[in-house]
């Protein structure tokens, strides 16, 4: 919320008019206006007599609802990482899954649009990694912090950017056991 809607609500929360409030901070009711209408912006005294006319802090008063836009904006983050993550698995199990049997009737033309499939579920990936990178989450306990809302507290992210390098090899090296092992069974089940 802005800070002049800020103003008008705390103000109308103790049936304050505009005369009223003006009057109780030694400012015009014009002033009270262009403030409610943000065409311009308290100063600090007025701020800090606002505030106790008003019985509110001063963190509530200006800052405006930083948390609840910090969720608000989290969320929307967390729902296209859960999407992005989402249609990245089905695409890549769509193009390991789909290329035996497309091979077995198609042939080699098979890859083509196993090719296409992969390559939609790396663009999720990369888009999956941009949010990472955004609010700096690389490892599982980093993530699913970020999915509830929260942050490791400092020593805990010390630890999880102490693992980083190792745990960016073993993602590499059972990415690639996984497709070894899916291709095989698929080539032993269409052989």
């Amino acid at each position: 919320m802005e800070p002049g809607k800020k103003i008008k609500y705390y103000r109308n929360e103790k049936s304050l008019t505009q005369d009223n409030l003006a009057e109780r901070i030694f400012v015009s009711r014009q002033t009270i206006s262009n403030w409610e209408n943000d065409k311009s912006y308290p100063d600090i005294n007025s701020i800090i007599l606002l505030s106790e006319v008003l019985e509110v802090s001063v963190d509530n008063l200006i800052k405006g609802d930083v948390e609840q836009m910090k969720l608000e904006i989290n969320s929307e983050e967390v729902k296209r990482m859960k999407l992005y993550s989402l249609m990245m698995l089905i695409l890549f199990l769509l193009s390991v899954g789909a290329l035996f049997p497309l091979l077995k009737f198609i042939g080699f033309y098979a890859f083509i649009p196993c090719f296409g499939l992969w390559l939609g579920a790396m663009i999720f990936a990369i888009k999956i990694e941009q949010i990472k990178k955004h609010h700096n989450i690389q490892s599982y306990k980093e993530i699913v912090a970020f999915t509830e809302g929260k942050r490791l507290d400092e020593i805990k992210q010390i630890e999880e950017n102490a693992k980083r390098p190792y745990q960016k090899i073993l993602s590499v090296l059972l990415t690639v056991f996984i497709t070894v092992f899916i291709c095989g069974f698929m080539y032993i089940i269409f052989r």
